[in-house]
């Protein structure tokens, strides 16, 4: 014991004659020594019955899953016996091999030591293994890190194109992405140097470092070479173990000038308070993209390339970002997109997100705030159909709407979902907003359901103002498949809608209804107006897309430009390889009265 006490006194010995002036100094000498040992790592939470031990032995990576409670002098004897065993194996190997006759070599001491003192055998696993402890298998030191910032998930995205953002997808386990450190590198031609490229002479062996952050724009020179990335998971101070991704493929060249770009040029800083950015975009869900009926007859002018997912979310990535946002709803998510791509590209950006997904379907509704200027109090979503049937508020619409029971089994077939949040600003806590986000019932004459869904929102969301943020005004946006003329705009402008009006016989007389229809709120304002058009495909063009406020709360401060009808039909329609969805994102800024 005495041999391996003088060993760690011996590591440390330097350090205290260099450092010897302040505890701090040798606090710091001590992680310099740490870190240059290999690391152990430690998994052990309050509360979970095992903790996990990995660390590399012989070439070998080891893990071992122990109970909490157990005895520090067992792991210690399983490692011992696990070295005897590769010692044994590695003796047959050679009398295999006819080698000459080798004496056993004597089992490594394994020991564990905590601040030069070594840890008795006795101590239960969740007490012994500390933070700064020192494993010592035979002359090998080992340094402990317990709960250590690591990534549980990292992955670079298939398709990476120059001149737009790359955002990896990383999931932290006791760290904070905010903290953690990012290299990015270029893979060098085969036979040439880094000086040879015109780059400064940072890198690994066959490596050019090109970037740090945690997003990265790869530029032209990078067309035709892979991506590494290194990330350094931290916690202040803390980092853990540096996890390496290498791109699938090369850097390819992107589109050239997109849809989008001009209207970059109005939203380069993020709007400032008491002004609010918001956008809602339709951002076509793959499982619509993909279809044989999407590729020949909905979209028949898109290159195929275009069509893909991965393709389109470079651009919606780079679309959104340089919008610069404070509150984006989203309609058409894949469940897959928000989890694997946006969340991590946006989270980048600064936002947070939420998403409520379509009943038995695989895309849905996200809405995105930006968290410093936002906090998300409350969530109130629901499916339009199982709300009109089962609250109570409702109760008066389901009256009439079932006394056609045609029009009624329309309504419920329709699986649409209301996504609503209540934000509160962090500037001013005072302030709350209730956002809501919905995607209404597709269908050219649909009409008559689109009213009853409009019907049950508006009841529903003043009834959550009114009970969670009073006062509260009503950001409402989404893909409400409804023109300036449907009575679905009638209700949101004029706050009612006549029992005559065409759009209660809008599926013919067996589904027709004659019956008026109020709504919950003073008339609303469409902050973007009336444009020609938000969706523009082969067979048809017409405005769908709203963002509507309340007018006393909050006033337009300033709407971006749509793209011009010249950048639109470039490519016939939408999609294009220059836009990634069928609709047109609309973004306005909104000054909230304080």
């Amino acid at each position: 014991m005495f041999n391996h006490l003088s060993a760690v006194h011996a590591l440390l010995r330097p350090a205290r004659l260099l450092l010897a002036s302040s505890p701090r100094s040798l606090t710091a000498a001590r992680r310099l020594i740490l870190g240059a040992m290999e690391p152990v790592a430690v998994r052990c939470l309050p509360g979970e019955p095992k903790l996990t031990i990995s660390f590399r032995l012989d070439g070998t990576n080891k893990q071992m899953l122990r109970d909490q409670d157990e005895a520090l002098g067992k792991v210690l004897a399983r490692i011992t016996n696990g070295i005897a065993k590769s010692q044994g194996k590695a003796k047959k190997s050679k009398k295999n091999n006819k080698g000459p006759p080798r004496q056993s070599p004597e089992p490594a001491a394994v020991k564990l030591y905590y601040e030069g003192q070594e840890v008795s055998d006795a101590v239960p696993n969740s007490e012994a293994w500390q933070d700064g402890a020192v494993l010592q298998v035979g002359d090998v030191k080992y340094a402990i890190r317990r709960n250590a910032p690591t990534f549980t998930a990292a992955e670079l995205p298939v398709s990476l194109l120059a001149e737009f953002p790359v955002c990896p997808n990383l999931e932290i386990e006791f760290g904070n992405l905010q903290d953690c450190e990012f290299i990015w590198f270029r893979e060098n031609p085969p036979n040439a140097s880094p000086e040879a490229s015109g780059e400064p002479p940072h890198g690994d062996g066959g490596w050019t470092e090109v970037g740090r952050g945690r997003v990265h724009v790869p530029s032209n020179q990078d067309i035709g070479h892979r991506l590494k990335l290194h990330c350094i998971p931290k916690d202040g101070t803390r980092d853990g173990p540096v996890e390496e991704l290498v791109s699938a493929g090369a850097v390819e060249a992107g589109p050239g000038v997109c849809t989008f770009d001009n209207r970059h040029a109005y939203t380069l800083k993020e709007a400032e308070w008491p002004a609010v950015r918001v956008v809602t975009y339709n951002v076509l869900a793959d499982v619509y993209a993909q279809t044989e009926l999407s590729k020949t007859v909905l979209y028949p002018y898109c290159a195929p390339y275009a069509l893909q997912l991965d393709y389109r979310q470079n651009l919606i990535k780079k679309e959104l970002a340089g919008y610069n946002a404070d509150i984006v709803c989203l309609q058409e998510v894949d469940k897959a997109v928000f989890s694997d791509s946006l969340t991590p590209a946006l989270d980048a950006f600064g936002l947070d997100g939420v998403f409520r997904i379509k009943e038995k379907q695989h895309e849905g509704l996200a809405m995105f705030y930006r968290r410093s200027k936002f906090q998300l109090l409350s969530r109130h979503d629901i499916v339009l159909r199982e709300a009109l049937t089962s609250d109570p508020i409702h109760s008066v619409l389901l009256e009439r709407v079932s006394a056609n029971s045609a029009l009624m089994g329309k309504v419920l077939q329709r699986a649409t979902v209301l996504q609503v949040s209540v934000l509160e600003d962090l500037n001013k806590p005072s302030r709350k907003v209730c956002v809501a986000n919905t995607h209404l019932y597709w269908h050219p004459k649909g009409g008559n359901v689109r009213l009853v869904q409009m019907g049950v929102a508006l009841q529903h969301l003043s009834h959550v103002i009114n009970e969670n943020a009073p006062g509260a005004p009503l950001l409402f946006c989404g893909d409400f498949n409804s023109s300036p003329n449907s009575g679905v705009f009638q209700l949101l402008r004029e706050t009612a809608v006549p029992l005559q009006h065409e759009d209660w016989r809008s599926s013919g007389p067996e589904e027709s209804i004659s019956m008026e229809l109020l709504s919950a709120f003073p008339p609303l304002l469409s902050a973007c107006g009336q444009p020609a058009y938000t969706n523009y495909v082969g067979g048809f063009h017409g405005c769908l897309d709203y963002i509507f406020i309340q007018p006393d709360s909050m006033q337009v401060e300033q709407v971006i430009p749509l793209p011009s009808h010249q950048e639109v039909t470039t490519y016939e329609a939408l999609p294009s390889v220059a836009h990634p969805s069928d609709h047109i994102a609309l973004i306005c800024d909104l000054r909230w009265n304080p």
